[in-house]
């Protein structure tokens, strides 16, 4: 059930009946000279779409500007501030907790807006407004992501590109050599990344001259259906365990009680 779609007397039906939304969230940043900009924001659409679709839970319009700076050498990146994007995402929960929402979870395909998300549901959850969950989509199938790809990722990856191949026909399919070869194809061994201990790194650029990393000629649309019918699995099993989850296991714990 997309929100959007629906006319309020039938929405209104929905909140008396359940009580749990999805929020999908993305980004609109470079993805390499490959993959469209919209590239997180259409992948976690089409998950909160599919599950909602599958389930019958509301999926609400997505959140298609993140937590991007780290991407502002690229043109065309977009971005907010953390402060900006945690304030938008409480303030659009609390809509929907005003309507009878109590339980949601963030569909999330953008690592840049994580932490944010997590403070924003501790939050929520702290001063009992909602229960809410971060879910971002590869986390949920590490395994398999490593099943199908040698040099995954993490940013504009052969992963990313097999979803896009999957769900659109925005892949521009004759430069996946130059993504990889301009590239760096293993981020967590490449040199100038951390000093005794400490990230010397701040932006995506540092790291990788076109701004992504990963094979990418190592994607393909068969491989892209394999990880959103995983992925959307997981989701589907996390929004039911989350629905049938009894109400006072909501909310916080009582304090410590003092001892007599």
């Amino acid at each position: 059930m997309y929100l959007a779609d629906e006319a309020w007397p039938d929405l209104r039906t929905y909140f008396e009946q359940e009580s749990l939304a999805l929020i999908p969230l993305g980004s609109t940043e470079q993805h390499g000279p490959h993959l469209p900009e919209s590239t997180d924001h259409v992948i976690a659409e089409s998950l909160a779409r599919e599950a909602a679709a599958r389930t019958g839970y509301l999926c609400t319009p997505t959140v298609n500007v993140g937590i991007s700076r780290h991407h502002r050498q690229f043109p065309g990146t977009m971005w907010v501030s953390p402060d900006a994007f945690r304030t938008y995402v409480r303030e659009l929960t609390e809509n929907l907790t005003y309507h009878g929402i109590d339980r949601v979870v963030y569909v999330n395909a953008h690592g840049g807006n994580v932490d944010a998300l997590r403070e924003v549901a501790k939050d929520l959850h702290a001063d009992g407004t909602c229960y809410a969950l971060e879910w971002m989509w590869d986390e949920s199938i590490p395994g398999l992501v490593d099943e199908l790809f040698e040099h995954n990722g993490p940013h504009g990856g052969p992963k990313e590109t097999a979803m896009l191949q999957h769900l659109t026909d925005r892949v521009h399919e004759n430069r996946l050599a130059e993504a990889r070869d301009g590239g760096t194809r293993d981020v967590w061994n490449a040199s100038g990344t951390s000093q005794n201990g400490a990230a010397t790194y701040f932006d995506a650029r540092d790291n990788s001259e076109n701004g992504v990393f990963g094979d990418q000629t190592d994607a393909t649309a068969e491989k892209g259906e394999q990880l959103f019918e995983a992925a959307t699995e997981q989701l589907v099993e996390l929004s039911e365990w989350l629905a049938a989850r009894e109400e006072s296991s909501l909310t916080p714990a009582d304090r410590v009680a003092s001892e007599e």
